[in-house]
């Protein structure tokens, strides 16, 4: 009992860390977790959609080239317009990868099937040297 007393601090640091640890596994993205080199070759293999949930200033910053953007917030009113990817994979992005695990669980109930979260987000996809596109033509 000694030990818990004297060493309480150190306790609670180990605790919240396990927790910061664990509860991103815990919400889970709804969808499979795709490195920069991964959404490339869905990209380029299977024709994969890219849709872009940031905010229309943050995709106007750079984007990945052929990017759709639908905020997160519009998600549900806008699905009309990316209804006719249910059947291809869609790979969601945002600027590190929390926003667009949250798309894609809507995804996946709203029908689609082959979604997938880029893992770090735009954040990683520029970190690893993959080219943007600047601008709004996209949307």
């Amino acid at each position: 009992m000694d030990f818990i007393y004297q060493n309480i601090l150190l306790i609670a640091l180990v605790l919240v860390s396990g927790v910061a640890l664990i509860l991103p596994m815990l919400m889970g993205s709804g969808g499979n977790d795709v490195n920069p080199a991964a959404a490339t070759q869905l990209i380029n293999r299977e024709d994969a959609q890219v849709i872009d949930v940031r905010q229309a200033e943050e995709f106007a910053a750079g984007h990945l080239p052929e990017a759709k953007n639908v905020p997160l917030a519009k998600l549900a009113d806008r699905i009309n317009e990316i209804e006719r990817f249910k059947d291809k994979p869609v790979i969601v992005c945002c600027a590190s990868g929390m926003r667009s695990g949250k798309a894609c669980g809507e995804l996946r109930k709203l029908g689609f099937a082959k979604v997938h979260n880029l893992s770090g987000g735009i954040d990683a996809w520029v970190g690893a040297g993959y080219p943007v596109k600047k601008g709004t033509r996209n949307r």
